[in-house]
């Protein structure tokens, strides 16, 4: 797969989401045609109004009217692509002016994209990296007073613990020499061969969320005391925010399996991803103190005092990592299930069932980002051990959806 092809097929001009129906499916469309959109079963969840400014960025109950979604047919069409030949990419964070600071999970460097040509340059390496398994250097996220003091977030695995910690970005200084020495903000996060969760988000309230995983040891999402299989909520100096669950925890919602997506609709409410074992998949809403279940339920089980699903798809249609809220809906980026999802939302649930695009063009998807609007930068993930890469692979995409 080389300049720009795809797998299978040529790079259509738009990609446009067939029915949604449960039990109906699509086969893909050959070059120009529509891709397939395949649905999954979604659950309800209650109706949640927006935060109030300040508040804690998530979902709360609300009597509120439920208003209407967008269309229940979507569309995506790839409109270029950024970048090309890049290794194990996984985090991603938007630069002021446009460009990108790339993670390569593997190799424990951050490197610079310039959008406007492609061309990648390593700005530096995170000191301390100890890739292996699902390890590595996993996300980034920029301060939100970037502007001003130029620090770059990154969550990521050392021989010991993941941790997150914040690095001065210098771009006048030499490549490869730009980044500052690490400042720990938060340590001791468990990690292992696989489920090291990875995501980190700067929300509405500008405090710094992260997603963990249980590292395989399952009883860990259920002991408050344990980082792992959670999302986390801390201001950006690392200590617990008020507001929280618990007054000296970061400890925000529990129950979790392995956490590698987050994002905040219009109305602030926070949405995460989660990878099932055997059965589901998940799309939840997260509400602060919220216990989801792992491993004691997997996917929709109505078990009181357990946090069902919004969505969940059968493990082989997603294993879902990165997520973004554009155009009036959630778009899930799927490694397994080599597709882009899309869940149109009405408030704080499905308007209509959801869709998949992109099925297979471009193998394991890693990553999504919003970029405003009707925009979004997709990357692949088919160099991380566990795909089939093809030349030019790995590679961001920039996608417009509705």
């Amino acid at each position: 797969m080389g300049n720009g092809t795809v797998r299978g097929a040529g790079v259509a001009a738009a990609v446009v989401g067939c029915g949604v129906l449960l039990v109906a499916g699509c086969s893909p469309a050959g070059p120009g045609g529509a891709a397939s959109g395949t649905s999954a079963p979604s659950a309800s969840a209650s109706a949640s109004g927006a935060a109030s400014p300040g508040a804690p960025a998530t979902g709360t109950p609300s009597a509120s009217p439920t208003p209407s979604g967008p269309p229940a047919k979507g569309a995506v069409a790839v409109a270029g692509e950024v970048a090309k030949g890049l290794e194990s990419p996984w985090g991603v964070a938007v630069l002021p002016d446009g460009d990108l600071l790339v993670a390569s999970r593997d190799r424990g460097t951050i490197s610079r994209v310039q959008t406007a040509t492609g061309k990648t340059t390593v700005i530096g390496e995170v000191p301390g990296v100890d890739p292996g398994g699902e390890g590595g250097l996993l996300g980034l996220a920029l301060s939100p007073d970037f502007a001003s003091d130029r620090m770059v977030y990154a969550y990521f695995t050392t021989a010991s613990d993941n941790r997150i910690a914040r690095l001065h970005y210098d771009d006048q200084r030499s490549p490869g020499e730009q980044l500052g020495a690490p400042d720990t903000v938060f340590r001791g996060i468990p990690k292992g061969s696989v489920h090291n969760g990875g995501r980190i988000a700067f929300g509405p309230d500008r405090m710094l969320y992260a997603g963990t995983g249980e590292t395989g040891d399952t009883g860990l999402a259920q002991d408050r005391k344990s980082l792992g299989g959670k999302i986390l909520r801390m201001t950006p100096d690392g200590e617990p925010v008020h507001g929280n669950p618990e007054a000296d925890s970061v400890v925000y919602s529990y129950g979790h399996r392995n956490v590698q997506g987050l994002a905040w609709d219009k109305d602030r409410r926070l949405w995460a991803t989660e990878f099932g074992q055997n059965t589901w998949d998940e799309v939840n809403l997260i509400e602060p103190g919220g216990n989801y279940g792992w491993p004691e339920v997997e996917g929709k089980a109505g078990k009181p005092g357990y946090k069902d699903p919004v969505v969940q798809w059968r493990t082989d249609e997603s294993s879902p990592s990165g997520l973004a809220w554009a155009e009036g809906s959630l778009w899930v980026a799927a490694l397994k299930g080599e597709r882009l999802w899309r869940i149109p939302l009405a408030g704080a649930v499905p308007s209509a069932e959801p869709e998949a695009f992109l099925t297979g063009r471009y193998g394991r998807l890693r990553t999504v980002v919003p970029l405003g609007g009707d925009r979004l930068l997709l990357v692949t993930s088919e160099t991380d051990g566990r795909g089939s890469p093809e030349a030019g692979d790995d590679r961001i995409l920039t996608l417009t959806v509705r």
